[in-house]
């Protein structure tokens, strides 16, 4: 048995509360995990039987660690019996007893999203749809959409104004009746079927209530409507609910996830017992007191300050820089700074930004430098396929016989050359031992080439010939390339294959940033060319060890670079919170559409709370879009900081030691050594 003494007062509350519901607000770095295992072994130890106890978690991963945890307490013997698992994995439990109740067979399928896509698109065919990759996606997201906010397909109305909408009230009920055809389910199913069993068999209702008479949600801030149904339907008859959660968290509504059902909790649950979970054990005194400063402007939230034993720390520093390259070259030099002053590791320091197309500069400047890094949540801006896809044109612009990249943009974006008819080109050069191009100029020439593809063919080539001479003008390298991009139209084929449209757009946003790479080399290069820019887009082309799971990267030793999205639950004891503006953070989508600006502030305490001793905030007085610069203006959540705890660039300067100087001068001639040759 764990001692109790060793919890504070707050934990050991929460920890052995027995009956009714508990809300558990639990802050950043607060250990609401202890808390969560140290409360399923206390009431083993009451001799709660192991079988009535459920913990529920939103990853495999956190539920194998709670479990492994209570294991380590308790022992493998006594924790037997007890259900910790995610929501999707215990909706399968209950349906695997009970699906006959709804027609199923209890051997039923679950179907991946292959195989929804498949099934949807053949069913857009049946009714004379147009059944591409968006119309597919776009149906599928939207069904998926309905089932988590517990619309069936016979409640789904359509809405005039949106003819997607139309197309899924059709679909939806043809797309239901084939899964039960095939005796199939969904993944969204697992939870809208278990709900429906729960809710039309009162019997079913009553054996799970009775068996789990002690329940535990984790991150209950990230539930949507149907998990939230589940929950209380599962507490109905003795509301032993216990949920742990921080609604100053909640930054995953694009996923459905609902901050109310925390908001509104005790409501929900008449009699809650609440308890806030304040101390923190994470970050400083003046890290934490920004935290509560920027969350307590969001009107809609539960009152909680975090607190800490362990003193101010070092003050918060925002700066303010040129543009994009001078915010990422102060990260680096301040890199340099910090791992020598404080014998620090790669690893201690973290870059988060609000959207991953923001990494470029960064990556480039790293790469630059030598440092070694990590790209978490994201594949690395060069790796990204958006932006192969346009350097890949851009390759054989600049030598059309690298056949790599013909083929992989002969037929993108799709104009009409196949894989038959490509299949065709290939063994005719290989026949006629000339390259790919030299086929491509003369198509006609090809066996059993029809007239249509034949035109494709010529259009490509046309294409790819009127471009090298475009490219050829050194002062107009931006332009083409903006020209070219808008030209293919890139971008709507990217919305019309991404199923998600924050995606795509992130996606598109990505091909822009690579406009902006391109004006910065032009400004940093005498005598520019295409080739030049694809020479150094080579030298950040190289391959970074460990492009793993997030848990691997970050046992590296080296500098991670991450979304807010991404960082939640992690720390660090350096911490860049870059592009601190709007447009950026808050986003420019929460002020222009949606008017969300809670969430993105919720994002901003995500930030700050991943800092554990050193947090420097950084915005761009201008940035490029598009390769042009246009002013930007700081965060409001930056003058939501007290300057108590704030210093600004024009209040400090870094003062740095010959030594330090040293350090720098010295990786800077390496780098450049490395370059060029020693």
């Amino acid at each position: 048995m764990f001692d109790l003494n060793s919890l504070n007062p707050q934990q050991r509350a929460a920890v052995i509360h027995r009956q009714g519901p508990l809300l558990l607000l639990a802050g950043a770095g607060s250990g609401k995990t202890r808390v969560i295992t140290c409360r399923i072994v206390y009431l083993l130890d009451q001799g709660v039987p192991p079988e009535q106890i459920l913990a529920v978690t939103f990853t495999n991963k956190a539920a194998k660690e709670m479990r492994e945890r209570v294991q380590e307490m308790v022992g493998a013997k006594a924790a037997k019996g007890m259900t910790i698992a995610t929501f999707h994995s215990l909706g399968v439990r209950i349906l695997k007893a009970n699906i006959d109740r709804l027609g199923f067979k209890k051997n039923f399928s679950i179907y991946a999203s292959g195989d929804q896509q498949r099934l949807i698109r053949d069913l857009l065919r049946d009714i004379g749809a147009k059944n591409s990759s968006a119309d597919a996606d776009q149906v599928l997201w939207r069904i998926s959409s309905a089932k988590n906010h517990l619309i069936s397909a016979e409640q789904y109305l359509p809405n005039d104004h949106d003819p997607i909408s139309s197309l899924v009230a059709t679909i939806y009920p043809r797309y239901q009746r084939s899964l039960k055809a095939f005796n199939a389910v969904d993944f969204d199913d697992l939870l809208m079927f278990t709900v429906q069993l729960l809710e039309q068999h009162p019997d079913l209702l009553e054996h799970y209530t009775e068996r789990f008479q002690y329940q535990m949600v984790d991150e209950y801030q990230d539930t949507n409507p149907v998990q939230y149904r589940l929950l209380k339907l599962l507490a109905s008859n003795h509301s032993n609910l216990c949920v742990v959660g921080d609604d100053d968290q909640s930054i995953y509504a694009f996923r459905g996830a609902d901050v109310a059902n925390i908001l509104d909790f005790e409501k929900d649950f008449p009699g809650t017992k609440v308890i806030k979970l304040e101390q923190n054990y994470r970050s400083t005194g003046n890290i934490l007191a920004a935290a509560n400063a920027v969350i307590k402007n969001n009107s809609k939230r539960k009152e909680k300050a975090l607190w800490t034993a362990s003193g101010d720390g070092a003050k918060l520093e925002y700066l303010l820089c040129a543009d994009g390259e001078d915010e990422a070259r102060q990260v680096m030099e301040r890199i340099h700074i910090e791992k020598y002053r404080h014998n620090l590791k790669y690893g201690d320091f973290a870059i988060l930004y609000r959207t991953n197309s923001q990494s470029r500069a960064f990556e480039e400047q790293l790469r630059y430098e030598n440092i070694p890094y990590v790209l978490i949540g994201g594949q690395q801006f060069f790796d990204r396929k958006e932006i192969k896809d346009v350097v890949a044109y851009l390759k054989v612009i600049q030598n059309p016989t690298d056949e790599v990249n013909l083929l992989r943009i002969l037929n993108y974006p799709k104009r009409g050359i196949g894989e038959g008819s490509i299949d065709r080109i290939i063994r005719h050069s290989a026949e006629i031992k000339r390259s790919l191009w030299t086929v491509l100029q003369h198509v006609e020439l090809v066996p059993e080439m029809n007239d249509r593809t034949a035109a494709a063919c010529r259009e490509f080539v046309e294409l790819i010939q009127r471009y090298q001479k475009r490219f050829k003008q050194p002062l107009r390298l931006l332009e083409t390339l903006r020209e070219m991009l808008t030209e293919l139209k890139l971008a709507d084929e990217i919305y019309r294959q991404e199923k998600d449209p924050l995606v795509a757009q992130r996606r598109v946003a990505n091909q822009e940033e690579l406009l902006n790479s391109m004006s910065i080399y032009l400004d940093r290069t005498p005598y520019p060319d295409l080739a030049g820019f694809l020479d150094r887009i080579s030298l950040f082309d190289d391959e970074i060890n460990g492009k793993n799971d997030k848990e691997s990267k970050l046992a590296l030793d080296a500098v991670t670079l991450m979304s807010l999205h991404s960082s939640k639950g992690l720390e660090f004891p350096v911490v860049f919170l870059a592009g601190m503006e709007e447009g950026f953070l808050p986003h420019k989508k929460s002020i222009n559409e949606t008017f969300d600006i809670d969430e993105e502030r919720r994002l901003c305490y995500v930030g700050i709370t991943r800092a554990q001793q050193q947090l420097i905030l950084l915005g761009a007085q201008q940035r490029r879009k598009y390769g042009k610069l246009e002013q930007r203006e700081p965060s409001r959540f930056v003058s939501e900081i007290p300057e108590s705890v704030l210093e600004k660039a024009a209040e400090k300067q870094v003062d740095v030691s010959p030594e330090e100087e040293a350090v720098s001068a010295s990786n800077f001639f390496n780098n450049i050594s490395q370059m060029f040759g020693d």
